[in-house]
């Protein structure tokens, strides 16, 4: 071997041991996951929400992402789910359709969550629908009762609560049934969500052989309702539905109090119910509200609303219980048992097939949720309240 060859050999024995060192002590670039698991480490398990928590249905996102802080606080102390810890990004769309779309994008994009939850409303949970399909990312526990998104069968969104459909159902089987009222009158808000609640009176009217005394409706995001008043208090009404959110329902109370002081007003769980209240200004006779968790003063008679509002003080201070705050809690709980039951390999797909696993899951308020794969709905019970002197929700029975 001459002294040239050996000399290129021996570079290139020193070469290639310069860029083994190097390669053994760069930096490792970070993993790129898979889009089903983006989201998820060792150690964390990354959660997204998008709701109203500012503007005029600002206490419904507010009261939710307090139930969820509360629910993701006791798991994470209490050692999280297969070793991972929940984190929650949440983003205001101050309940409007393109800033809803905007989050959720920058959620699924920029944050890369792995799977959505407790979104708040009816015309922004529409607008976000093409999203999770197309992203294929889990959406749990929808504040809304809108049919569109239960029927037809939506893969990956999971709605727990009960639907508008069964809320009116219930107002009217009380209304006509119970009372033996034949008037009864609707008032809604002019969107996806109003609409909603619409149909789902008229089918609760239908069925007992009436329709709407009279029709009254308001835009989104206003207070301009005095037209409906003017409608509904000029029919023969006894007794109207309401489809909207807190303030601009109880300036339509008010009015039409004016002028039919006998009249009984009920709305569905999505007014928020301690806003609506205070709203109402001690003005709570004759008022009903559906909710699709029980009220709060059945510390003993529901483990949850119990465990709850114990749990409160410590995970957000400062915040009082209620009824969205208590629905938050459930949806995180049943997420939460979702992605155990879907083991340590966690993916998109594989929450989905655990959740459509869940069958009689106890989540302490006198009814289990259960889903399958051709039925996400997870909870049928609903509840009516009155509001009392004190402004404090009881229940009602229904025969």
């Amino acid at each position: 071997m001459n002294k040239k060859t050996f000399m290129v050999i021996g570079a290139a024995i020193l070469l290639a041991g310069v860029c083994y060192f190097l390669l053994q002590n760069r930096k490792q670039p970070d993993v790129i996951l898979p889009q089903e698991t983006q989201g998820v480490s060792d150690t964390q398990i990354i959660l997204g929400s998008v709701s109203a928590l500012s503007g005029v249905a600002a206490s419904l996102g507010t009261n939710l992402i307090s139930g969820a802080k509360v629910a993701i606080g006791e798991i994470n102390d209490a050692g999280g789910i297969n070793g991972r810890q929940l984190k929650m990004i949440s983003y205001d769309d101050q309940y409007d359709p393109p800033k809803a779309v905007e989050n959720t994008q920058k959620l699924i994009n920029q944050d890369k969550v792995f799977a959505l939850f407790n979104y708040v409303g009816t015309p922004t949970g529409v607008k976000i629908m093409p999203l999770v399909e197309e992203a294929k990312i889990p959406l749990v526990g929808m504040f809304t009762g809108a049919e569109i998104f239960r029927n037809p069968l939506q893969k990956y969104i999971f709605n727990i609560r009960g639907s508008y459909y069964q809320e009116t159902e219930l107002a009217i089987k009380y209304f006509v049934d119970n009372l033996g009222l034949n008037n009864v009158a609707v008032f809604y808000q002019a969107d996806a969500f109003g609409l909603a609640g619409l149909e789902g009176a008229k089918i609760a009217l239908a069925k007992r052989g009436l329709s709407p005394a009279a029709l009254g409706s308001f835009e989104r995001s206003t207070t301009n309702v005095e037209e409906a008043v003017r409608i509904v208090a000029n029919s023969d009404a006894e007794a109207v539905i309401m489809i909207g959110t807190y303030t601009p329902l109880a300036k339509f109370v008010g009015l039409v109090k004016e002028k039919k002081p006998n009249m009984l007003f009920h709305t569905v769980s999505f007014v928020g119910s301690e806003s609506f209240a205070k709203e109402l200004d001690k003005n709570f006779s004759n008022i009903f509200v559906t909710q699709i968790v029980p009220p709060l003063y059945n510390n003993e008679l529901f483990p949850s609303v119990k465990k709850y509002s114990e749990s409160l003080a410590k995970y957000d201070p400062g915040v009082e219980p209620t009824f969205g705050g208590l629905e938050g809690y459930i949806n995180t709980k049943v997420l939460a048992e979702g992605i155990r039951l879907a083991g340590q390999n966690l993916t998109r797909e594989s929450l989905v097939k655990a959740l459509e696993s869940i069958q009689n899951f106890d989540v302490g308020i006198g009814a289990n949720v259960s889903f399958s794969g051709s039925s996400h709905q997870g909870l049928d019970v609903v509840y009516l309240t009155s509001i009392n002197n004190q402004g404090k929700f009881v229940l009602i029975s229904v025969k």
